[in-house]
């Protein structure tokens, strides 16, 4: 039991560490005294807080252009302006910067210098979501660790893009325009260090080949997803919280021993076609089945098998860790077999 809530504690503080990381850098204010009064140049197109001397803020003011960026800048936000390129010069000078909102504008991949965002050494965070991306841009610095691009009309991926970005832990491509032909199987070869992949909404109907191994959230939401091949959990061994709602997964889609996998905490297969329970694995906290067309709970199916569990007794001390199930838009009708409470005994909500 130990073991397995030191896992969950750090499945949970590194996912805060992706979101929030962010928001701790942003905070990071550095004396105003650590620069010269002649490095305070500011671009006159944007605002340069003298209490917050590595941030610049150009966002919403109708640009066309990325201005000069001084060298003490660290933090640059550029979002909702009208810029339609990145080219190398602006950044000449500005060689500590952590992070790049161009987020909201008219960004092209034949807009990208070539090696405009490759020379940012330090660079940490891009965001270049809902602009004109039809390919994820490269080359891209090492040091990068999120890439954000939804939104925006991104098929192909080209070969040796991710290569080279070890320190990447988000990669999200949501709401693009991918299709199966996007990926090569060594596509994500090289992105040793990633966390969260989010490809929701695009247009998939396989489930993407090879992903990185130490992939713990993957959220496939809104595709047209019709099965997952046998095994295909082997290469992920530390996904946690795997999400394929509003997909077309049916039950022959679905591999033999089902989501039978140690490391899930959370399953979400909300809209799909189901009709009865996949199975699953002891460890499971949460699964959404709701609105599928299932027609009954059958125990002793989506129930984890005793030999299962007397494998890990000393792991489940309670038996399964089933705390939510949701059924809600299914064809089931109450009352819940009781026999579900003696399985789950840690079961706190059920909707249906």
């Amino acid at each position: 039991m130990a073991s397995t809530i030191s896992f969950i504690i750090w499945v949970l503080f590194v996912t805060d560490t992706v979101w929030t990381q962010n928001v701790r850098q942003v905070y990071e204010v550095h004396e105003p005294g650590d620069w010269m009064i002649e490095d305070f140049d500011c671009p006159r197109e944007c605002f340069c807080p003298p209490s917050f001397p590595t941030a610049l803020y150009c966002e919403n003011r109708g640009l066309k252009e990325i201005p000069a960026i001084p060298s003490r800048i660290w933090y640059l936000y550029l979002e909702n302006n009208q810029i339609e390129t990145i080219p190398e010069k602006p950044f000449e000078n500005a060689t500590q910067l952590r992070w790049i909102n161009l987020n909201k504008n008219k960004i092209t991949n034949y807009g990208i210098e070539k090696g405009a965002l490759s020379q940012l050494k330090k660079l940490l965070f891009l965001f270049l979501e809902d602009n004109e991306l039809e390919e994820v841009p490269s080359p891209l610095p090492r040091s990068l660790e999120q890439l954000q691009l939804a939104r925006n009309k991104v098929s192909r991926i080209p070969q040796g893009t991710f290569s080279n970005l070890e320190n990447l832990t988000l990669l999200d491509l949501q709401h693009n325009k991918l299709l199966d032909n996007a990926f090569q199987r060594d596509t994500f070869k090289g992105l040793k260090n990633l966390m969260q992949l989010n490809m929701a909404k695009n247009a998939l109907r396989n489930m993407p080949p090879r992903l990185p191994a130490n992939t713990m959230q993957l959220f496939l939401d809104n595709n047209s997803i019709e099965g997952i091949p046998e095994n295909y959990f082997n290469v992920i061994p530390k996904v946690a919280f795997l999400r394929l709602n509003h997909n077309k997964l049916s039950d022959s889609g679905l591999p033999s021993s089902g989501f039978d996998v140690s490391s899930i905490l959370d399953l979400q297969l909300s809209h799909n076609q189901l009709t009865k329970f996949p199975r699953i694995n002891a460890h499971l906290q949460h699964l959404h089945l709701d609105h599928n067309k299932i027609k009954r709970v059958n125990v002793s199916v989506i129930c984890p098998t005793s030999t299962a569990l007397h494998a890990e007794q000393d792991v489940f001390i309670h038996g399964p860790q089933l705390s939510y199930l949701r059924l809600d838009g299914n064809e089931i009708r109450p009352p819940i077999p009781m026999d579900l409470m003696t399985c789950f005994r840690l079961l706190q909500a059920v909707i249906i």
